[in-house]
């Protein structure tokens, strides 16, 4: 049973910061991709950033120069590093893996944590 744990979330300021956490835990050969998504109320859920295993790593627009994202192979986390936010970043974050069982890939989410940014 493989589980993704997130922590971090909360309230920030605009112009603050906030860090995400996301642990995977269970059993597995290894892990792919991990990203970290966020949905606004009454919208579509959208991917914020991607990390791959090899280091690889893309942001959507709207967070390119305030998010980081980072990952511990040895440790099977990943952070999201979030500085200059703004009130429209407020959503809830959800973290993705890619996890292989060879020589198949699943995907496991996390049950997500908020974060609201006030004016």
């Amino acid at each position: 049973q493989v589980q993704l744990a997130e922590s971090g979330g909360g309230l920030a300021q605009a112009g603050g910061s906030l860090r995400l956490s996301c642990a995977v835990s269970g059993s597995f050969d290894s892990i792919d991709a991990m990203s970290w998504y966020r949905q606004a109320p009454a919208k579509q859920r959208e991917l914020v950033a991607t990390i791959t295993s090899d280091g690889s790593i893309n942001y959507t627009d709207a967070v390119k120069g305030r998010f980081t994202i980072s990952r511990d192979n040895a440790k099977n986390t990943s952070d999201l590093q979030m500085n200059s936010l703004k009130p429209e970043d407020t959503a809830v974050y959800y973290c993705k893996a890619i996890v292989q069982f060879r020589p198949r890939l699943y995907q496991y989410w996390g049950q997500g944590t908020q974060v609201t940014v006030s004016s």
